[in-house]
């Protein structure tokens, strides 16, 4: 039986205009750091430009995923398109590791071969970054970061560009008052440890799913052993999970028993407890052990 899938917690047209009003914004920014790195003399206001405009390649692909993923199942994809979400989640994670080790050579090679830098160029255009980046974590978060690992992709790559803002913005300082290059080399090396941890995390969560893992929130034995007491079941055969996506479950059970089974009522006890969109059942007599 096919389920209406348009319950959502935030209003996805309105999220939607958010999401393209922050990749605009993002866009915008890395004019501005190019602009600002070129004059100022400063790599690192243009590596974070890089990371600005990878934000706006994130969300962009985001909101075309989710887009994608709208579309109703159709007589080539029966399960729908939902897993384009889960594709633009491993492109996006992908994408946050490379930049997290391109953003530790870039470090590396500007403290082996320092260049003057104009403090307060940094610091103004790291400033109007950081303000633009907050607003852009925002408009993400908004769109649904809590309820959709790619939206969240998205949302880290703002929360890990605002973070580099930060440092860019006390690295310009300290340039200013003592031209303390190291600052950079050190704030830099440990944001981009943080943006590659999430970027492995979201990785390996996205892989699993297009691997056809087991949701990590279900057990197998508690399902066998809820729906054994609660239908009289001899014996649960084999039990498969996997997930369409970050939020819909799906499994494969096949059941041994000599009494007629109410199928509905096996498949509506797994979607209400333990949130099961839908389940295909097998059962087979026990009297036919011996079969092939």
């Amino acid at each position: 039986m096919a389920h209406d899938h348009s319950h959502s917690h935030v209003d996805e047209n309105q999220s939607d205009k958010q999401l393209a009003v922050a990749v605009i914004i993002n866009v915008l920014l890395t004019v501005t750091q190019v602009i600002g790195g070129i004059f100022s003399g400063s790599l690192s206001l243009i590596a974070d430009a890089l990371h600005n405009l990878s934000d706006a390649g994130a969300i962009f692909i985001a909101l075309i995923a989710r887009k994608i993923g709208n579309k109703p199942a159709d007589v080539t994809h029966h399960f729908g398109y939902k897993r384009a979400e889960i594709l633009a989640t491993l492109f996006n994670s992908t994408t946050l590791i490379i930049i997290g080790l391109y953003l530790i050579f870039e470090a590396i090679s500007s403290y082996l071969n320092p260049q003057p830098i104009n403090g307060w160029i940094v610091v103004w255009v790291a400033a109007i970054a950081l303000v633009i980046d907050l607003a852009t974590a925002y408009l993400t978060y908004r769109a649904g970061a809590n309820h959709s690992i790619n939206i969240k992709a998205a949302f880290i790559h703002n929360i890990s560009d605002a973070m580099a803002s930060i440092v860019v913005i006390i690295a310009g300082t300290l340039i200013i008052l003592y031209q303390w290059y190291i600052v950079d080399l050190i704030a830099t090396v440990l944001i981009s440890v943080y943006v590659i941890y999430h970027g492995i995390l979201l990785l390996k969560q996205s892989g699993k799913i297009l691997m056809q893992a087991a949701p990590n929130n279900i057990d197998t034995h508690a399902i066998s052993h809820a729906i054994s007491n609660e239908f009289n079941i001899e014996s649960v055969v084999s039990i498969k999970l996997w997930q369409l996506d970050d939020k819909e479950n799906y499994c494969e059970l096949v059941i041994s028993t000599q009494q007629t089974i109410d199928l509905p009522a096996v498949k509506g006890f797994l979607h209400d407890n333990f949130n099961v969109e839908n389940c295909i059942i097998e059962t087979r007599p026990i009297a036919n052990k011996s079969a092939a």
